[in-house]
């Protein structure tokens, strides 16, 4: 949760001012942390829930027990449809919990946020 916190204070979100910070666990306990980095034609912004999936393939990491995703907002924030679908591909049906700054937190499993997901099961 801490390694979360710790990125969102680098979010690049002078458009929304929704800063998010996420932090995904490896199957070997490594931390991999993102923030949102955003820019003025909004279609290329990345969210951190990405961030942190892309750091962790990049360096070679294919398995996951766990992310986090916290947000400055009053709601406890889910990931977006996008991140959902990286999530699924990437970390399978691994915990997601979400929280926000007053310290409400809610923890779903990736199957429950995208229940009919598309992949490489649907490919054959």
């Amino acid at each position: 949760m801490q390694a979360a916190w710790d990125a969102r204070k680098h979010s690049c979100c002078d458009y929304s001012h929704f800063a998010v910070g996420a932090a995904l666990e490896s199957a070997d306990g490594r931390i991999f942390a993102g923030c949102n980095i955003e820019n003025a034609t909004y279609g290329l912004t990345v969210c951190a829930e990405r961030v942190a999936v892309f750091k962790a393939l990049s360096e070679g990491v294919r398995a996951f027990q766990r992310i986090v995703v916290v947000t400055g907002a009053e709601s406890i924030t889910p990931p977006c449809g996008a991140c959902r679908q990286i999530l699924w591909e990437y970390c399978g049906d691994v915990p997601l919990t979400a929280s926000n700054e007053s310290g409400a937190t809610k923890t779903w499993r990736m199957s429950e946020l995208l229940p009919h997901a598309f992949d490489s099961k649907n490919l054959r």
